[in-house]
C-alpha cells in the first residue's frame, strides 16, 4: 500500500493526522511521546512546514507505515489501502481519521489484546525466613523504570507487572492447604494499565480493587485484591496485595517506581500443639507456613511491529517481616 508522488492531499490535513493533540488524536499523540494513557515511545513523525502544500509520497508512507506497525501491535484491523486515483481523496482522509482514531483508544486502553507480550524469568522471591509467624507476614517487592516516560510506555503497551504468591510448608496441614488454596486463587496476579486482574478463581472475594490498575495508583497503598481462606475452620485466614507508585498518581507522568505488597493474615482460632500432646499429631501442625512472594514482568516485544519497547530497569526485594 503505497501512496505516489504526484498525489496530493493538504498540508494541514497531514499534520492533523500526524500531530494533533486533541480528539481526533494523531499519530504522534498516541504512539509517541504523548501523556496520561497516550505514548509508545516511537519515533516522532515530523509536520511539514505550513505552506508547502505537496505532500510527498515519503511522508505517506512513513505516516501509513507507522499506523501498520502500532495496529500489528495493538491487533487493530485497519482499512485496507492501495495507490491514490482519481476521487479517493475524501475517502482516504476519513479512513486514515478513522484508523487513527481506534488506534489511539487501543493505546488509551493499554493495548489489552497485544499479543507481543512476553514473561520473564523469577526476578524477585522473597520468601519469610522461617514458619510459625504469630499474625502476619508481610512482603513487599518492586519494579524501577529508567524515567517516567519508559514506565507509561511500558504499561501502554500492553506491559504488565506481575507478582504470584505460594508456600513452603514445613509440614502437610490443614492450615498449610488453606494458604496454599489462597495462592492458586490469586495466581497469575497481574497489574495492567488500567486494571489489575488474577488468573487464579475460587475462595471468598473480600475487596475488589481489580478496577485500578497502574493509572490509578497514588503514593499511598491501593488494595487491589483481599481474598479470605473458605477452607473450613480457617475463614479469617486471607491474603491482601497492595500497590502504591513514587511521584504521584500513575497517570502523572513523574512515576519511576511501583511497589507491590502482600500481607498473609493468621485469623485462625486454633491452638499449637506441643511436644507433649497425645494425638500423634505434628507439633506444627498448626504453624503458619513459609510465604513467597515472586514478581515477574509481562513486557512488550518488537514481535509484531513497535520498536523500541521499553522494560523495567531495575526490581528489588523491599521487605519480609512478620508479626
Amino acid at each position: 500500500m503505497a501512496y505516489v508522488a504526484g498525489d496530493l492531499i493538504k498540508d494541514d490535513e497531514f499534520n492533523a493526522f500526524v500531530a494533533n493533540s486533541s480528539s481526533p488524536f494523531g499519530y504522534n499523540h498516541f504512539a509517541t511521546v504523548g501523556a496520561t494513557v497516550y505514548g509508545l515511545g516511537q519515533a516522532i513523525i515530523p509536520s511539514v512546514v505550513a505552506g508547502d502544500n505537496t505532500i510527498t509520497a515519503s511522508q505517506w508512507n512513513t505516516l501509513l507505515a507507522g499506523i501498520d506497525n502500532v495496529a500489528n501491535h495493538t491487533n487493530d484491523s485497519m482499512t485496507a489501502r492501495g495507490q491514490v486515483t482519481a476521487g479517493d481523496t475524501v475517502a482516504i482522509k476519513a479512513a486514515v481519521a478513522a484508523d487513527l482514531a481506534t488506534l489511539a483508544a487501543s493505546v488509551a486502553a493499554g493495548s489489552p489484546n497485544a499479543t507481543a507480550i512476553a514473561a520473564s524469568s523469577a526476578l524477585q522471591t522473597v520468601t519469610t525466613s522461617a514458619e510459625g509467624w504469630d499474625s502476619t507476614a508481610t512482603q513487599e517487592v518492586s519494579a524501577t523504570f529508567a524515567n517516567g516516560n519508559n514506565m507509561r510506555y511500558f504499561f501502554n503497551a500492553g506491559g504488565k507487572i506481575r507478582i504470584t504468591v505460594g508456600i513452603v510448608a514445613a509440614a502437610t496441614s490443614d492450615k498449610d492447604t488453606a494458604y496454599a488454596n489462597l495462592g492458586t486463587a490469586i495466581g497469575n496476579f497481574d497489574i495492567n494499565s488500567l486494571t489489575s486482574t488474577r488468573s487464579g478463581s475460587g475462595e471468598t472475594l473480600t475487596t475488589d480493587g481489580l478496577a485500578n490498575g497502574f493509572q490509578d495508583l497514588g503514593t499511598g497503598y491501593t488494595v487491589l485484591i483481599k481474598l479470605t481462606s473458605d477452607n473450613t475452620g480457617y475463614t479469617g485466614n486471607h491474603i491482601v496485595i497492595s500497590a502504591k507508585t513514587t511521584g504521584g498518581a500513575g497517570n502523572s507522568g513523574d512515576a519511576t517506581v511501583l511497589t507491590i505488597k502482600m500481607v498473609a493474615t493468621d485469623g485462625a482460632a486454633d491452638t499449637q500443639y506441643t511436644d507433649g500432646n497425645l494425638s500423634s499429631i505434628a507439633v506444627g501442625a498448626k504453624d503458619t507456613p513459609k510465604m513467597v512472594t515472586t514478581l515477574y514482568t509481562v513486557a512488550p516485544t518488537t514481535a509484531q511491529g513497535l520498536n523500541p519497547v521499553y522494560t523495567v530497569s531495575a526490581t528489588a526485594s523491599v521487605s519480609n517481616t512478620v508479626s
